[in-house]
C-alpha cells in the first residue's frame, strides 16, 4: 500500500488553485496594503476582495470579516474580544461565559484566562457519551450576567456535530453572542449565517487547502469587539498589524472552492466512511466508535481500542503505508488522556487507545485496504501487550 495520509483534520495539503491565486500577492503585487502608492494600492483592492467573497459565503457583510494568523488567534479574540467588550459595557468585570468541556485547547485555554486574570466566572455545560450537547442544558446554564456563549460547531476530535441553529436560537432569546469554532466544520457543513444564526464564527485556512497561517474571525457588525493586538488600527481596528495580503487571498480561494464542493463531498465522503467503519467494527473486535454515530462529520472516524496503545496502533498503521492521528495535533505528544474522550465518560486507559481519522473532500476510493491495515495493526499491539 503506497502512503495514505488521513490526518485531514490536522492539516490538508495548499490546493494547487489556492497557491496559483497567492502567487501575484507574493511576487508583483506585494505591497503594503496600507501604503498609499500603485503597488500598496493593488493590495488593498485584493484584501477588500478577498474580505467579500470570504463575506459572501457566510451570508455576511464584507466589514464582519476579520483577518487572523488562524484557528487560534480567531478564537482568543472572538471570545475575550466579545466577553471583555460585554463586560465593560455593562460596567461588570465578573461577567459569566458558557462553553464546554470537549472544545479545543484555545477555546478552553480562552475562557480559563478570563477566569484567572479577569474574574470572570464560566459553566462548562456537560456533554453526553457521544459528545452531543443539550441545548435544554445551555439555556439552563444562562444567567443574567452571561455576556457570551463559545461553542465548537464540529468536535475536532471524534467529530460530532452540534446543533448549532438551536444553540443559537436560545442564546438570541436571551440577547446573548453565540461564538462557533467553525473550524473543523467549514467544507464540510453550512456556514450560513441567516441558517445557523451565529454573532461570530472562526475559521482556518490549512483545514480547506489553505496556507497554515491564515484564518478568519466573522463577528457581526453590532457585536462590540475588543482587540487582543493593538497599533496601527488595521482590519477596522479589530486586529492591528500589517495584512498578509497573499494569505487573504488564499484564504478566500480555499474556502470558495470548498464550498462550492460541500454539498457533493458530504455525500460522497459519507458514504466511503460508512463502509470504513462498519468494516473496522466488524473484524476488529476492540474497536469502539467514538462521537456521535449520526451527527457527525463525513470526514471523521473515530475509534478507542481497549487493550492495546494508540500510540503503538498509530506506528503500526504508519509501517503499513497509513497515517493517522490520535487526536488533536495540538496536543499531540501529550501524555494525558484526551479531555474530550474524558468528558465522554469514558475510561482514562480506553481513552489512551484512540485512534483517529480523518479524509479528504476528494476521497473516492474505498477504505477496504485501511480497515485491513487497522484490524492487522491492532492485533499486532494486541500480542505485544500480554
Amino acid at each position: 500500500m503506497s502512503m495514505l495520509y488521513l490526518d485531514n483534520a490536522a492539516t490538508t495539503p495548499v490546493r494547487p488553485e489556492v497557491l496559483e491565486a497567492m502567487m501575484p500577492y507574493l511576487t508583483r503585487w506585494y505591497g503594503n496594503a496600507s501604503s498609499h502608492h500603485t503597488v500598496g494600492e493593488a493590495a488593498a483592492d485584493a484584501l477588500a476582495d478577498a474580505r467579500a467573497r470570504v463575506a459572501r459565503v457566510l451570508g455576511l457583510r464584507a466589514g464582519d470579516v476579520v483577518f487572523t494568523s488562524g484557528g487560534t488567534e480567531a478564537n482568543n479574540l472572538a471570545i475575550k474580544g466579545i466577553a471583555i467588550a460585554a463586560a465593560q459595557r455593562r460596567d461588570d468585570r465578573r461577567a459569566h461565559v458558557v462553553t464546554t468541556p470537549i472544545e479545543h485547547e484555545s477555546v478552553l485555554e480562552s475562557v480559563d484566562y478570563l477566569e484567572r486574570v479577569h474574574g470572570f466566572s464560566a459553566t462548562r455545560v456537560p456533554v453526553d457519551e457521544h459528545a452531543r450537547l443539550s441545548t435544554d442544558a445551555v439555556a439552563q446554564s444562562l444567567r443574567d450576567d452571561t455576556v457570551l456563549v463559545s461553542i465548537g460547531y464540529a468536535n475536532n476530535e471524534v467529530g460530532t456535530v452540534q446543533d448549532a441553529a438551536s444553540l443559537a436560537a436560545v442564546a438570541r432569546e436571551r440577547r446573548i453572542p453565540l461564538h462557533l469554532d467553525g473550524v473543523q466544520a467549514a467544507g464540510w457543513l453550512t456556514l450560513s449565517a441567516d441558517e445557523l444564526g451565529y454573532d461570530a464564527i472562526s475559521l482556518a485556512g490549512h483545514k480547506l487547502g489553505a496556507p497554515k497561517g491564515s484564518g478568519v474571525l466573522a463577528v457581526r457588525g453590532r457585536i462590540p469587539l475588543e482587540p487582543l493586538m493593538h497599533g496601527g488600527g488595521q482590519e477596522r481596528g479589530r486586529r492591528s498589524g500589517t495584512e498578509d495580503v497573499a494569505g487573504a487571498v488564499g484564504f478566500a480561494t480555499a474556502l470558495e472552492l470548498a464550498e462550492a464542493e460541500r454539498v457533493e463531498a458530504s455525500a460522497r465522503v459519507s458514504a466511503v466512511r460508512d463502509r470504513f467503519i462498519a468494516r473496522v467494527l466488524e473484524r476488529v473486535p476492540a474497536a469502539r466508535l467514538t462521537g456521535d454515530p449520526v451527527h457527525r462529520l463525513a470526514g471523521t472516524a473515530s475509534f478507542t481500542f481497549a487493550g492495546t496503545s494508540g500510540e503503538a496502533v498509530l506506528l503500526e498503521l504508519e509501517r503499513r503505508g497509513v497515517v493517522s492521528s490520535s487526536g488533536s495535533a495540538c496536543a499531540a505528544g501529550s501524555d494525558e488522556p484526551s479531555h474530550v474522550l474524558l468528558a465522554m465518560g469514558i475510561a482514562p486507559e480506553v481513552a489512551q487507545t484512540a485512534v483517529r481519522f480523518t479524509f479528504p473532500r476528494r476521497l473516492n476510493a474505498p477504505l477496504d485496504l485501511v480497515a485491513d491495515a487497522v484490524e492487522a495493526s491492532v492485533a499486532a499491539v494486541s500480542g505485544t501487550q500480554h
